[in-house]
């Protein structure tokens, strides 16, 4: 787990290109998974402001995160995503820990 790595990608959308936003991410996200390297990926909204996004990404290291990050295969599979942003934050992580929540019970259990 010490070495896992997570980019976080804070963007704020342009009013009105939440739907378009949201499928280019899903197409690039298609993408990235095929990436060495890539361990998955998230899209969060902010609740309180729908045009605010989360992206989070993990790496198995930060060198293929880097690789990845200085490639033109990403500038590529980036770039309907720039286009569809007024602003991004980009902050990286090394993961120290991470718990498993318990999971989801049905109906039939209760």
């Amino acid at each position: 787990m010490a070495d896992t790595i997570r980019a976080e990608l804070r963007m704020r959308v342009r009013p009105g290109c939440e739907v378009a936003f949201e499928r280019a991410w899903r197409e690039a996200a298609e993408e990235i998974a095929r990436v060495p390297g890539n361990l998955g990926q998230a899209l969060a909204r902010d609740l309180a402001d729908p045009r605010t996004y989360v992206i989070t990404s993990d790496w198995a290291d930060r060198q293929r995160l880097e690789a990845f990050g200085s490639s033109d295969h990403r500038e590529r599979l980036t770039t309907a995503l720039r286009d569809l942003r007024e602003d991004a934050q980009r902050r990286v992580y090394e993961v120290r820990d991470a718990m498993s929540g318990a999971q989801p019970t049905s109906t039939e259990d209760q």
